[in-house]
């Protein structure tokens, strides 16, 4: 682990030595692998680490009184859903070396992308008279590491609810509607939502066995995917002011839009695409559904 340089004494890393994140699964737990692929929204994440922290050492070595209180702090930032938050805090005050389980669960529908997982071992309390050398503000970071997940379904990544068609303005025997609302500078998670009708038998196992999928539901959201990509891409098209030159906020709508864009259409400007979908529609949906792979399942 590379150190950073910070502008006060830290202990050496080796005060600090965490185990491996562990994922909890229905018959036990595994090690957390670096990928998920068969990851989707309605799956929760839940994982542990042992952490052995020898707070003497630390406290001694950060040049911090021997009543020093510690913090370690486990926190979570999902790249897809451009959200983050606390997972774990444990304050410390003991003597000698504390042991801390880490242990927590993620929601699913906050996921997204890559998981980013961060341990931080941080000054609990502001210090006041101590010091310059040493570490004064609260959560000031005396030793971290950071653990990356790249969570990978085969369900489309956003949002998505199953409801009954039959109550809502949707046509009672459509399979599926992506919802998209708010305009481009929206956020993206707060924006899509795919809504699958519960009605739809077929429709509606494919998404409950997504984390395991059987050849039949790898079909079936291949053909979702493939169209809520049409639906996004018809959505983006449609804004003159979306272009490969326009500057979005990192997690909005247009941003997404602009890497699906960069994922289905690579080398290609957003100008010529929105040509060719205007002159020749019929050959552009024939494009789009080249650009998906749609029913190229495993």
């Amino acid at each position: 682990m590379s150190r950073r340089v910070l502008p006060y004494r830290t202990p050496a890393d080796d005060v600090v030595a965490a185990g491996p994140w562990l994922l909890i699964v229905e018959d036990g737990e595994v090690a957390l692998p670096e990928a998920l692929p068969d990851w989707d929204y309605q799956m929760d994440l839940r994982v542990r680490r042992a952490v052995h922290v020898d707070l003497d050492r630390t406290r001694r070595e950060s040049g911090l009184s021997s009543d020093t209180a510690l913090m370690l702090s486990a926190v979570w930032t999902a790249t897809g859903s451009n959200l983050s938050g606390p997972a774990q805090h444990v304050r410390m005050t003991e003597a000698g070396t504390n042991i801390v389980q880490l242990d927590f669960t993620l929601s699913g529908a906050d996921l997204g992308g890559l998981l980013l997982l961060d341990t931080a071992l941080l000054l609990a309390d502001r210090r006041v008279g101590s010091r310059p050398s040493s570490p004064r503000r609260a959560g000031s970071v005396l030793w971290s590491d950071r653990t990356a997940v790249r969570l990978q379904g085969d369900a489309p990544q956003f949002p998505m609810a199953v409801i009954d068609f039959a109550r809502t303005s949707f046509p009672d025997h459509a399979a599926w509607h992506l919802q998209i609302s708010g305009g481009l500078e929206s956020a993206t998670m707060g924006s899509l939502l795919l809504l699958v009708n519960e009605q739809n038998v077929v429709t509606a196992t494919a998404f409950q066995n997504a984390s395991r999928p059987r050849p039949v539901d790898r079909v079936v959201l291949s053909a979702v995917y493939a169209d809520s990509a049409r639906v996004m891409v018809e959505h983006a098209l449609g804004h003159e002011d979306f272009t490969e030159d326009s500057d979005f906020p990192d997690g909005s709508l247009g941003a997404t839009l602009q890497s699906l864009f960069d994922q289905l259409f690579p080398g290609q400007s957003i100008t010529d695409i929105r040509l060719r979908q205007r002159k020749s529609p019929a050959l552009f949906a024939s494009d789009l559904q080249a650009a998906v792979k749609i029913f190229e399942v495993s």
